[in-house]
């Protein structure tokens, strides 16, 4: 009994307030992430963006999340999306993109080689996610038309997994 116009209104308004729920931290063990991208466009095929994510490898929950290019500005941004637990001690798993080089703490950076299976939950977590979202499948005749719009389905995938 609303309008499709309010309906729409009100989901661009909640999806400018999400956050990323961030679940509790484990309180023994080590702390590991996986951290790795995918993209998808906005609009049209040359704007192309990245969806960064960083699981605990523990838990699987997703603890950080940035949507940008794929630089070292926007790995960086990635890093300041976790938890401060994790920016501390965490140890991060990563594919050997050159932007996390810079961005992630030396000493804790583990470079995964591919058939390592050190960066295999994040990549299944980036499939799921393809699957659930229409604008992220490679061939689809859906895609984003905003980046705010983008950012609200992928945040609101991302708390939804985290409370499974």
């Amino acid at each position: 009994g609303v309008s499709l116009k309010w309906l729409s209104s009100s989901l661009k308004k909640k999806s400018e307030t999400l956050q990323l729920e961030v679940p509790l931290v484990p309180k023994k063990g080590k702390i590991s992430v996986e951290c790795d991208e995918i993209w998808t466009y906005v609009q049209n095929k040359t704007n192309v963006q990245w969806i960064w994510l960083a699981i605990d490898r523990l838990t699987p929950m997703i603890v950080g999340f940035f949507l940008g290019p794929r630089d070292s500005q926007a790995a960086q941004s990635l890093f300041f999306s976790l938890p401060p637990v994790y920016r501390q001690c965490a140890v991060c798993y990563t594919d050997g993109l050159a932007s996390y080089v810079g961005a992630l703490p030396t000493t804790r950076h583990k470079i995964s080689k591919k058939g390592s299976g050190l960066t295999h939950h994040i990549e299944r977590v980036n499939l799921t996610l393809r699957q659930r979202i229409s604008p992220l499948v490679r061939k689809t005749l859906s895609f984003a038309k905003n980046l705010r719009n983008l950012r609200g389905q992928v945040l609101n995938f991302i708390n939804h997994y985290n409370q499974q």
